[in-house]
């Protein structure tokens, strides 16, 4: 990752709530638990490969790939803009200039509200930014709101 230019600070860098990680680590436990039992079962030897095999298929698709999906999402709010980067295979970038948002709304559904996430959408036009179920996000909103009005009011003049 570069270094924000001159004159710019990082705030926070941010990814979406690791709660996305419970049940693809319930799977996780789920079939260690299976294989260590499957392994006194299972008389022939082709039969305890196939059981490797199918738990490989099974944390591979159910644990790793959301791992690697959750930590390939990154959102970063520096004093001049804000980045949401993310992908797996083809990585894009999205930034907003704190000047040009003009609203920065919070949306939150029963789950995020338990766990304080929620989506914080930083509107600036046609192509609005959201963060998708960020942590903290009461403060993270907080944190943009005074951010663009900053940025949005000229300097004063010495």
């Amino acid at each position: 990752m570069t270094s924000p230019p001159d004159g710019e600070t990082v705030i926070v860098r941010l990814r979406p709530h690791a709660r996305a990680l419970f049940w693809p680590t319930v799977l996780l436990v789920a079939v260690a638990g299976a294989v260590g039992f499957a392994a006194g079962i299972v008389p022939e030897q082709w039969q305890s490969l196939a059981v490797l095999l199918l738990a490989a298929l099974l944390v591979i698709a159910g644990w790793f790939v959301p791992l690697v999906r959750w930590l390939s999402r990154r959102y970063t709010i520096t004093t001049r803009r804000t980045v949401v980067r993310g992908g797996v295979l083809v990585r894009s970038t999205q930034e907003l200039l704190h000047s040009r948002a003009h609203d920065v709304t919070l949306r939150r559904g029963v789950l995020q509200s338990m766990f304080r996430s929620g989506d914080v959408i930083l509107n600036a036009g046609q192509n609005p930014v959201v963060l998708r179920d960020v942590p903290s996000a009461g403060l993270v909103r907080e944190a943009l709101h005074d951010l663009i009005d900053g940025a949005q009011q000229p300097p004063s003049a010495w």
